[in-house]
């Protein structure tokens, strides 16, 4: 495993947001340093600055390849995982990067890092070492393998398994990822309490929690409103109807959180009625957790349409989870009124359950993106394609 001087370090922190290319393009002026090393030490962590910030203004932490940076979860996400389920043990099956397993080490007794890849498992040990985690024992194997010559019993086995293929090509489904979680499931369960993995949330819920089976719980996380990751957690004799917990982590960190069943949201019938004084849209956990109609139950909203899922009422709701609009008008797809009401020819634009895309309706109308007005197409209860103009709240 490569480290660096006090001169390369600064060579990092002076470039740390310059163009990696025109670095490269310079490395003639630097003739008694690594350039090529240093860039990519550079390239990694600008990739980490959103994720990672912490770690990428550390100049003594040594980073990876990129695409070890890519796959590692976010200071906020790994954060979060760490206070779901304290305990003495536990095992982190795909240690990566470590971001995970050091969070983790924040909230256990003891954490094993294993990973397979030996340079990134001696980056790793090398940076917990840095970081103060005492507590991190790093195993250079396989998944499978340490299972095999594991003795003990851990509180809680945590994989985040590989989702590219061989071609760099984005996986979603489990029986794609690496390693087989499907095929692991059996002796996961033998040798730890709980398990949790972390799947992307491209995966469809429904299908992953059949495959799965032993689901416990369900958590959605998402950042600022983007969905980051679904965590299941699997262990014997689980609940009949295991909760769901949609999580949005805030930018001021502060977190927000729905919790239903699948058996409440099937057994709702949530009240429907035309687009009233204020406009409701769930944020992205919720919606990817698929709360449509439960929410409507914890929160005094109707619902426009059932597929639609944006929602309404005559007085402000100001904790609804997600986004809060002021409605000010209510007209058809018209191209003549939409400019009408636009003189600026600006609005952002919002598709649920309508026909045309956000670039079908831009291409057709000429609206450009920004402003402050935004512009809901979606259909009524009437099944009826309409446009909400609304205010935010």
């Amino acid at each position: 495993m490569r480290t660096f001087n006090e001169n390369e370090k600064e060579f990092i922190t002076e470039h740390l947001h310059q163009q990696p290319s025109a670095l490269m393009l310079q490395a003639r002026r630097y003739p008694d340093l690594p350039v090529s090393e240093l860039v990519q030490q550079i390239q990694a962590r600008q990739k980490a600055m959103a994720k990672l910030p912490d770690w990428a203004k550390n100049t003594d932490l040594v980073f990876p390849a990129n695409i070890s940076v890519e796959q590692s979860s976010s200071e906020a996400t790994a954060a979060f995982k760490a206070a779901l389920l304290p305990g003495k043990l536990l095992v982190d099956l795909t240690g990566g990067f470590g971001a995970d397993s050091y969070y983790f080490s924040k909230s256990f007794d003891k954490v094993v890092h294993v990973e397979q890849n030996r340079e990134l498992s001696e980056i790793a040990n090398y940076n917990f070492g840095l970081l103060g985690a005492a507590n991190i024992q790093t195993i250079a194997t396989t998944a499978a393998a340490f299972l095999q010559g594991f003795t003990g019993h851990a509180d809680v086995i945590y994989l985040d398994p590989a989702r590219r293929g061989d071609q760099s090509e984005k996986l979603h489904l489990l029986q794609d990822c690496e390693p087989d979680i499907l095929g692991l499931l059996p002796i996961l369960l033998q040798k730890a309490d709980k398990v949790l993995l972390k799947a992307s949330p491209m995966l469809d819920i429904e299908l992953a929690a059949s495959q799965l089976g032993k689901v416990a719980k369900i958590w959605v996380v998402a950042v600022q409103n983007e969905c980051k990751e679904v965590l299941y957690l699997l262990q014997q004799n689980p609940p009949a109807q295991p909760e769901r917990e949609a999580v949005n982590i805030k930018t001021d960190v502060s977190i927000s959180t729905f919790r239903f069943t699948t058996g409440q949201e099937q057994t709702i019938t949530p009240p429907y009625s035309d687009p009233l004084a204020y406009i409701y849209e769930p944020n992205a956990a919720i919606l990817k957790a698929g709360a449509y109609k439960t929410i409507t139950q914890q929160f005094p909203v109707n619902k426009l349409h059932p597929n639609s899922h944006l929602y309404t009422s005559d007085t402000l709701i100001s904790d609804f989870p997600g986004r809060v609009f002021r409605c000010t008008g209510v007209s058809r797809f018209n191209k003549k009124e939409l400019l009408a009401r636009l003189p600026q020819k600006q609005a952002n634009i919002t598709v649920r359950n309508f026909p045309d895309t956000v670039a079908d309706i831009r291409k057709k109308t000429g609206i450009k993106e920004g402003g402050n007005q935004y512009l809901f197409f979606t259909t009524d209860m009437h099944q009826k394609p309409i446009v909400l103009y609304c205010e935010k709240v």
